[in-house]
């Protein structure tokens, strides 16, 4: 549905120098998905996104909305933002405070290019407000609305004009933390009911895995890697992959050679010695870094009978109940490693524990 290929956007800092924002960006999202573009502050991804609603104007590359070319530099093609007919809610929501919750989604209706009768304007926003469950609110001054409700309100305004494409930019950053995750549920619940093709930028990895079909992670201004949740969480193709989405052990190893019986890796790492499944041309002495997940770190107060044999023993260097799980430093050889255990588990600090890391949860990553 929408397709960007090689889109490069830059600009002139304070100082004239040329800031290269967005750099060969390139991806494809089918209709009525979620895709996600994630990173730190300052990666370009916001830069993309206002390139793509046509508040930036790129110096290079193609956007298309299924058939309809909305930027090309080499056909000297810049369709203007209120001619590409796409929604956007940015992370000030935008709310006019002297307008009614009514008047505030019917704005866009009454500056259109095209006319709406009185009776039309109240018929698509009675239905706009209902998808977004604000139907009883229309009558109330916008200012008085809660946070989750005036960001609902700045969906509904977005959505009035039935756009080709929703564009996010942080919507739920000024929410605070329960308030943001019941509205993760709401969004996701909007986007699929209305099979809406969205775009969402966000920092917040937890976010972007719980709303996205697909991810594009960046940094410096390119994509670094292109996939879905799962993907990008348990299959990290880089060292800033693996530290930016999630919590992660990174593990420096040396390979030794492969194991006859399981035909995965064995290594030497600075924790002990692990096995790894990966299909890269390895060979011995190659250096190596892991990434292992603290939730793939299992603990063991004692030796089942069914281990593998490939325990490590440490000991608990210190531990923090979090509620519905226990974060656990275990010391092994002087390198810490971090656990994400059941809260059931309480050995004490100071004393002996066993850990098993499976081969498959052991994942490469490049620097």
């Amino acid at each position: 549905m929408l397709s960007v290929r090689e889109l490069c956007t830059e600009y002139p800092d304070k100082n004239g120098n040329v800031v290269k924002a967005a750099q060969d960006v390139a991806f494809e999202i089918p209709e009525g998905k979620l895709f996600t573009l994630l990173g730190p502050s300052g990666c370009g991804k916001t830069t993309t996104l206002r390139s793509i609603a046509g508040l930036e104007r790129p110096v290079g590359g193609t956007i298309a909305v299924g058939n309809s070319i909305v930027y090309s530099s080499s056909r000297k093609v810049f369709v203007t933002p209120n001619k590409r007919n796409f929604g956007m809610v940015f992370q000030s929501y935008a709310i006019w405070p002297h307008m009614s919750v009514f008047e505030n989604a019917a704005f866009p209706l009454r500056v259109g290019r095209k006319r709406f009768s009185k009776l039309e304007i109240d018929e698509k926003v009675g239905r706009v407000l209902s998808v977004v469950a604000l139907e009883n609110f229309s009558g109330r001054e916008a200012t008085k609305l809660s946070g989750g409700q005036q960001q609902r309100l700045a969906l509904a305004r977005a959505l009035i004009m039935e756009p080709r494409l929703l564009l996010l930019d942080e919507p739920l950053s000024n929410l605070d933390a329960k308030l943001r995750d019941k509205m993760r549920f709401e969004l996701k619940r909007l986007q699929r009911e209305l099979s809406l093709t969205t775009i969402y930028v966000t920092h917040d990895q937890q976010e972007a895995l719980a709303l996205s079909h697909q991810i594009a992670l960046m940094s410096s201004g390119r994509i670094v890697q292109l996939g879905t949740p799962r993907e990008i969480y348990e299959k990290p193709a880089s060292h800033f992959a693996a530290d930016f989405v999630g919590t992660t052990n990174f593990v420096d190893a040396t390979v030794r050679g492969r194991d006859s019986e399981s035909d995965a890796w064995v290594v030497d790492s600075q924790v002990g010695t692990l096995r790894v499944l990966n299909n890269d041309a390895l060979k011995a002495g190659d250096k190596i870094s892991l990434s292992i997940r603290p939730e793939n770190v299992r603990l063991l107060e004692h030796v089942e009978r069914d281990a593998t044999g490939h325990l490590l023993q440490g000991s608990v260097d210190s531990k923090l109940f979090l509620g519905e799980f226990v974060d656990f430093q275990i010391d092994l050889g002087g390198t810490k490693l971090l656990s994400r255990a059941h809260p059931s588990l309480r050995t004490p600090i100071g004393e002996k524990i066993y850990v098993d890391i499976q081969p498959e949860h052991c994942t490469l990553v490049r620097n």
